[in-house]
């Protein structure tokens, strides 16, 4: 394009922008507003620019619409495909009504064999729940409430455990991280013992694990595979909302019914998975004779020394096992440039939730539909895809477009795809992942989960701008939300991603709003059958949020070089050898 032409370009975006106020998510951010980490919203501080959009790309934008995100997920998330549990009808339905919109698109098949389909084996464990558990003392017994106070699961897949007069010690965190001098086991032997452990990880010092920002050791499946690795015959974890993220009936739901795994893993495991509240840890550790208040402040140092807690545990787990599949579904559309056309730019989106439960809530509803998460990602992935595919001539780079699988059983299809790629990762650009999205209106901010890990930074603020909004960090690095979806299945082979959150500065609302309204669908919401399709959503901010992404894979994908880790992120050493693998 003309230098005269891009001046004319950007001209027409500015004034249709502000006097057509927010047409194809050109959005100039309106009332400033004060932060929780008092960062200033404001476009005093971050004017309006205008980036120099080619027409092509303006002219698939409006694709990005309401009426089309709106379909997919009303769709998705219907009682017709039961919940889209891994491995079940709902989530056959799912899978095809993906791949056969990627084929009405014009896009290529891109599973390895050749179709849309990559299956993903999983092995499936129910547990067969008993209504209580017994813990032994010297002094006397503790009986816990399963449901109420104690979660139980089995830790392989297998259809029966027995644990025996297992010991109970506590090992505070239960971290081991060389690069930080922790070690919470001190060469402990812990073989067949049951280990309690706490949530997270260190926050109090800023120079310790990133202080308040969660990294990976404060993750339950971190907890889990390091117990299992030192020979641990169980793990309770301590649940707290603040910890955890999230209130104890997600626990309820999300570890009851089937639970997956890939079929290839391997390594050690553990006889017994489980979580308490921290009312019950509190009787659990008193009935040994210990304060559960000590025992969290002495965790809190590198001196720590694990405790035996003076309590026992016998108990058996029956469960069912089977063996089902799932599948990624992948479709891709081939770059334009000869020479950038075999590395690729992911899309990607989650298809599966929760499926049915056993139990009916209030409303006598056992369906989780998972509207929000993540048939909204699936369905804004799929709009998406309609954008890049009208736009003529295609970026630079080809675009993925992943819909993975078994996400809600810790990331499986993402996981699965990481270790059997179609792309080596080498090749792999950057990934721009998308789970759930803005259902409460326009926003001042964007909110970028992972902030200040890598060169993709710059690309969404630049992009950002062009909206008016301004770039926030994560509101609540504690809950460690960049580990717990599926770009961190492709960060761990050195591939960096995108990952964003709803803003919190609703335009036109009182200040705190936003964040009421994100809370309260965390704590009422998330991973229960209430998360259904709703007419009163108001998508016009996930549609600013679609637009920036789709300009920032547009960005990546036709860019002279591929992004990258700052220096001294812990995905940066992957990334280097992913590089050098490739060449």
């Amino acid at each position: 394009m003309g230098f005269r032409l891009r001046i004319l370009v950007a001209a027409l975006i500015l004034v249709t922008a502000s006097f057509a106020g927010l047409q194809d998510g050109m959005l100039f951010a309106q009332a400033p507003n004060e932060s929780s980490n008092g960062l200033r919203v404001s476009v005093v501080d971050h004017p309006p620019m205008v980036l120099n959009y080619d027409p092509k790309v303006l002219a698939v934008l409006p694709r990005i619409n309401e009426p089309s995100l709106r379909g997919h997920i009303r769709f998705l998330a219907d009682d017709l495909l039961e919940g889209r549990g891994p491995g079940t009808r709902g989530d056959q339905l799912s899978q095809l009504y993906l791949s056969t919109q990627f084929q009405t698109m014009g896009l290529k098949p891109a599973a390895p064999d050749g179709g849309f389909t990559q299956p993903v084996p999983l092995i499936g464990v129910t547990t067969l729940q008993p209504e209580q558990v017994t813990f032994q003392s010297k002094s006397g017994s503790l009986t816990l409430k399963t449901s109420d106070d104690f979660m139980a699961t089995v830790g392989k897949p297998v259809e029966h455990i027995e644990v025996s007069d297992a010991e109970l010690m506590f090992v505070g965190y239960g971290i081991q991280a060389p690069e930080y001098d922790w070690d919470d086991f001190k060469d402990v032997d812990l073989t067949g013992k049951i280990l309690v452990v706490m949530n997270n990880d260190p926050s109090d010092d800023p120079e310790l694990f990133a202080g308040r920002r969660r990294l990976y050791y404060g993750r339950w499946d971190y907890k889990y595979e390091t117990a299992a690795a030192q020979g641990a015959a169980g793990v309770i974890i301590i649940h707290t909302t603040a910890s955890a993220g999230y209130p104890w009936q997600v626990i309820q739901t999300s570890w009851s019914g089937e639970e997956s795994e890939l079929r290839d893993h391997d390594g050690p495991r553990l006889d017994l998975e489980s979580w308490a509240t921290e009312e019950a840890s509190r009787k659990l550790v008193a009935l040994g004779g210990h304060d559960l208040d000590k025992l969290l402040a002495a965790a809190e140092s590198r001196d720590f020394q694990p405790v035996p807690l003076g309590v026992t545990l016998s108990m058996k787990l029956d469960a069912n096992v089977r063996q089902r599949d799932t599948a990624n579904v992948l479709a891709m559309l081939p770059g334009s440039d000869p020479e950038r056309r075999d590395e690729v730019v992911i899309f990607m989106a989650h298809h599966d939730h929760l499926g049915i439960g056993a139990d009916r809530d209030e409303s006598g509803d056992n369906i989780y539909n998972g509207a929000v998460d993540n048939a909204a990602g699936a369905a804004m992935l799929l709009t998406m895809a309609d954008a890049f595919a009208n736009m003529d001539p295609a970026p630079r780079r080809s675009i993925l477009f992943a819909a993975v699988g078994a996400e809600e059983q810790g990331l499986l299809g993402s996981k699965y795809f990481a270790a059997h790629p179609s792309i080596h990762p080498g090749k792999i650009a950057a990934v721009i992942n998308m789970d759930g999205t803005n259902i409460i209106g326009r926003t001042n901010d964007v909110n970028v989960i992972g902030y200040g890990k890598s060169s993709l930074d710059a690309v969404i603020k630049s992009v950002a701008a062009t909206q008016g909004r301004v770039v926030t960090p994560d509101h609540a690095p504690d809950k460690g939300y960049y580990y717990r979806s599926d770009q961190f299945s492709l960060a761990k082979i050195g591939v960096p991603g995108v990952y964003l959150h709803s803003g919190q500065f609703v335009i036109g609302k009182p200040e705190g709003w936003g964040k009421q309204q994100l809370e309260h669908w965390t704590e009422n919401i998330y991973h229960q059958p209430s998360d259904e399709y709703r007419e009163d959503w108001d998508l016009a901010g996930a549609i600013d949020d679609g637009k920036l992404l789709f300009l920032v894979g547009n960005e990546v994908a036709d860019a002279d070089k591929m992004p990258t880790w700052n220096e001294g992120d812990e995905f940066q050493a992957a990334r280097k050898e992913a590089l050098e693998s490739a060449k």
